[in-house]
């Protein structure tokens, strides 16, 4: 039995992080204390909260503690501890990719655009927002109200006309200077502040210069200015949300549901709601709503940008973190958990969507874990067959030449596991060398117990591309996991398709209701779509290679300026002689052989 005594007896009374760790040396939870003393030791209290705080401490053999300066500081480090080490006893939020932001350059005519990454000095950024599509509606919202322009600066450089943005009023053509750049930093100004939810300024702004334009007498720029103000009025009364003492907050509502959790998140910025965004975190099982609330926050708000208002629908404690969070982004922030008026409607909506969204995701694992028990039926599986791996090749002609490895297990696809596969030194269009090629490289390393062995593997192809996949696996020796073919039926009508095994030679077509063969479907459609999207993009990106390498005086450095100029090939292709000769490195002799040989 472990005896956590003597370590707890030296634990400072002080912020730190700690780590709990078992048998076999792994780290089983990580945490984080505003006292280590007091936290650590409340684990080997009697009465602990909960079955799996319970299993838990049972497997603890050693701890480890690091001591921050700052419970802020040990916010981050457990959030960082938690993402590298993935903790079993931890409620896991999955690290996804970063939020998207419209960024406003901080070139002389600035630029309306999405932004995802890393941030530039210069620029400013108005977000995060929930999704992609948000960001593109708020930008086209943006570009119909206040005319600001959203092309390139390859693009911006180069134009003799006004772009068809200008046709349909969607930009005031600063390229050509149809508006002087005091006026469109007028208009970005205005862009900005709406963006910073101050719409009622810049309401008033726009009509104080629509009577001075009347005033003027200038009536087609008045006109302008009545038209600004009443799409402005006209977003203002769908979009925007009243209630809000600040016009950036989050709303965060958790659903628990037969042993599932959802955190569904509202995101109002500029005083506009954007969206909402539903997470489902790992080994959440025995956790109530407030431990899984309290680890969304500290996982969440630690690579973003918090809002200056948090409304929680569970009593977590908000002074702690308060603390934390107003430490880390340098100015206040509040939590709010007990919301009355708009907010709590707000909170409300955010619940049900919390719902919703646990009970779709529910249905459709209870319909795919239906499917899996009908393919096994339907092709004599072991009830073991959890873990499905699927291949594909994609090529033209054999050009650009593409594997791909998709991941079906635990009841729906793995997409943090697909691979693909660049395929070269086999003879062009040889699609069995190319699926000899990806299997040895895919199952040489899960033989040598670098990767996880599946229960079944599907080939996207006949006898031919089996024969192959069963001399693979002879090869590494992984000879006894089934291999099954799925040769494509007559004029590759979806329902047709014929299963050929490995182990018997048996081939088998499925009736075309059967559920079993959707899921097989679905796995094989997956595969085929992550090879092809693989195999354009590698083609692309050949082409515009090859199309330049391929004449003579254009190297590296000079392809590099040219496409860096005209945004690509396209770019090039549209340029004239004259254009092309004003890159730097470029005669005019041999701009007109580039212009030539491109056209």
């Amino acid at each position: 039995m472990f005896d956590p005594k003597p370590i707890l007896k030296n634990l400072p009374n002080l912020p730190g992080v700690y780590r709990m760790l078992n048998a076999e040396n792994t780290v089983i939870y990580v945490g984080k204390a505003k006292d280590l003393k007091k936290r650590v030791s409340s684990y080997f209290n009697k009465n602990l909260p909960s079955p799996r705080t319970k299993m838990m401490v049972s497997q603890i053999v050693g701890i480890e503690t690091t001591v921050t300066r700052s419970e802020a500081e040990a916010l981050l480090l457990e959030n960082n501890l938690i993402k590298s080490m993935m903790p079993r006893y931890n409620v896991l939020f999955r690290d996804d990719k970063s939020y998207p932001y419209i960024a406003l350059t901080a070139d002389a005519y600035p630029r309306l655009a999405f932004h995802r990454g890393t941030q530039r000095k210069g620029a400013q950024y108005f977000g995060p927002f929930p999704n992609s599509p948000a960001v593109r509606e708020s930008i086209q919202l943006l570009q119909k109200v206040f005319k600001l322009r959203t092309c390139e600066n390859t693009v911006f450089a180069n134009r003799s006309r006004p772009c068809l943005q200008y046709q349909i009023a969607r930009c005031t053509a600063p390229c050509v200077e149809l508006i002087s750049q005091e006026a469109y930093a007028h208009d970005v100004k205005h862009a900005a502040m709406f963006l910073l939810g101050k719409t009622n300024e810049v309401i008033d702004a726009i009509g104080d210069s629509m009577n001075a334009a009347a005033e003027a007498m200038e009536y087609e720029l008045a006109a302008v200015m009545r038209d600004r103000m009443q799409a402005l009025r006209q977003v203002q009364a769908k979009q925007f949300v009243s209630d809000f003492s600040v016009s950036d907050a989050d709303v965060i509502a958790c659903a628990f549901i037969q042993g599932q959790h959802c955190i569904n998140l509202v995101m109002i910025r500029g005083g506009r709601h954007l969206g909402d965004k539903s997470f489902f975190p790992k080994n959440s099982q025995d956790a109530d709503s407030i431990e899984t609330l309290e680890a969304f926050i500290a996982q969440h708000y630690v690579a973003q940008n918090t809002p200056p208002l948090l409304v929680c629908g569970a009593d977590i404690d908000t002074e702690s973190i308060e603390t934390v969070l107003s430490e880390q982004a340098e100015r206040k922030i509040r939590v709010l958990i007990n919301a009355i008026g708009d907010k709590k409607v707000w909170l409300k909506m955010a619940q049900t969507n919390a719902e919703l969204a646990l009970q779709q995701r529910m249905a459709t694992s209870a319909n795919q874990h239906a499917r899996l028990l009908a393919l096994r039926e339907a092709l004599h599986l072991q009830e073991s067959v959890e873990r499905i791996e699927c291949f594909d090749i994609s090529h033209t002609m054999g050009e650009a030449t593409v594997g791909s490895c998709v991941v079906f297990d635990h009841g729906d696809m793995q997409n943090s596991e697909y691979r693909r596969y660049n395929i070269t030194g086999i003879t062009p269009g040889d699609d069995y060398a190319a699926m000899r090629d990806v299997l040895t490289r895919r199952y040489k390393k899960v033989a040598a117990g670098e990767g996880v062995r599946p229960d079944l593997v599907f080939i996207d192809g006949g006898k031919g591309q089996l024969g192959v996949a069963i001399e693979v696996m002879q090869e590494v020796g992984l000879d006894d996991i089934l291999l099954v073919g799925i040769a494509k039926g007559e004029e590759r009508k979806p329902g047709l398709e014929t299963m050929i095994f490995s182990d018997t030679g048996e081939m088998l077509n499925l009736p075309t209701d059967n559920i079993g063969l959707h899921l097989l479907q679905q796995i094989r459609d997956e595969a085929h779509r992550f090879a092809i999207t693989g195999h354009r993009a590698k083609r692309a990106k050949a082409r515009i290679t090859s199309s330049l390498e391929d004449i003579d005086g254009v190297g590296a450095k000079r392809r590099k300026a040219l496409l860096t100029r005209f945004g690509g090939l396209d770019g090039i292709k549209s340029a004239s002689i004259d254009e092309i000769a004003q890159v730097e490195g470029i005669s005019l002799a041999l701009a007109q052989t580039i212009y030539d040989r491109l056209h």
